[in-house]
């Protein structure tokens, strides 16, 4: 095998490339070729789930319910994986990588995204890249916006919330969020960080719930999208549990880069959702 090595925040990833079946794993760090710890989340559709059951666990009891269906599609996040890339998180460090294309389907740039998280990584039908907390509901994501009509630095903040507050977004399962208040934006060697906080309806109460989040949102070179990862946690949970410092450790150790260049075709993995749509 073929292998490059890219080095983040003081961690090396080895890009190893299979010249026998053309296929291309990530591994997040050499301790992971040892313990195999490899997750893949699958791409498939599923039924709507309860905002708060979601939030916490990531699905409800019974999701083929009455009570677990209301007619949507799993949460749209952009995430288009590269064909023969995986979702890693190294159990001891937290370290997330993962390997995503944006731009054009006729021309898209593979992108190394990268950060650090206390919480698990999640596998199953709803999530794309994503880790949380299935008892407490903290948790980050990571998400890629439609394409940017200005520069970078000259995109306004409501650009990144229409994305994250959108019908189809993550946290809009019953209805958008409501009581949006932007708290601070700032940029930062080149990431975008902006706090905020929201209320999302939940289904089984019909009560609303605050919340409270923090947006890492960057440009990769050669790339017209941004990168996105959101980190949040219960309103609650953020002043008195601590919540607030885990996710803002969290955002802040989000990197997206160009991946290296290799001799592999750039190609999106194959999945129930149209790849052409989402690059175009």
């Amino acid at each position: 095998e073929n292998h490059v090595a890219l080095k983040s925040r003081g961690e090396t990833c080895i890009y190893a490339q299979d010249t026998n079946n053309a296929r291309r794993k990530i591994l997040l760090n050499v301790p992971l070729i040892a313990s195999g710890l490899i997750a893949c989340p699958p791409n498939s559709f599923a039924a709507d789930t309860d905002v708060e059951s979601f939030l916490k666990s990531g699905g409800v009891a019974m999701p083929m319910g009455v009570s677990g269906q209301a007619g949507k599609g799993r949460p749209e996040t952009g995430i288009i994986f590269r064909d023969g890339s995986e979702v890693a998180r190294d159990s001891r460090t937290g370290d997330v990588l993962t390997e995503i294309l944006v731009g054009p389907s006729s021309d898209p740039t593979a992108i190394i995204a990268t950060f650090t998280s206390p919480w698990s990584l999640q596998t199953g039908s709803v999530f794309d890249v994503e880790c949380r907390d299935g008892k407490t509901g903290d948790g980050a994501f990571l998400s890629v916006t439609k394409p940017l009509s200005k520069d970078f630095a000259d995109t306004p903040t409501s650009f990144f919330t229409d994305e994250l507050f959108k019908p189809t977004g993550r946290f809009s399962f019953y209805g958008a969020p409501t009581d949006v208040k932007v708290k601070k934006s700032r940029v930062v060697n080149g990431v975008r960080y902006i706090d905020l906080s929201f209320s999302t309806l939940s289904q089984s109460t019909m009560t609303e719930i605050p919340r409270n989040a923090i947006v890492a949102a960057t440009v990769p070179s050669g790339s017209d999208r941004a990168v996105v990862l959101v980190g949040s946690a219960s309103a609650n949970r953020w002043v008195n549990k601590g919540a607030g410092e885990a996710v803002t450790k969290t955002v802040e150790s989000f990197r997206a880069v160009p991946a290296p260049k290799t001799g592999m075709k750039v190609r999106a993995r194959v999945n129930s959702s149209s790849i052409a749509d989402l690059l175009n």
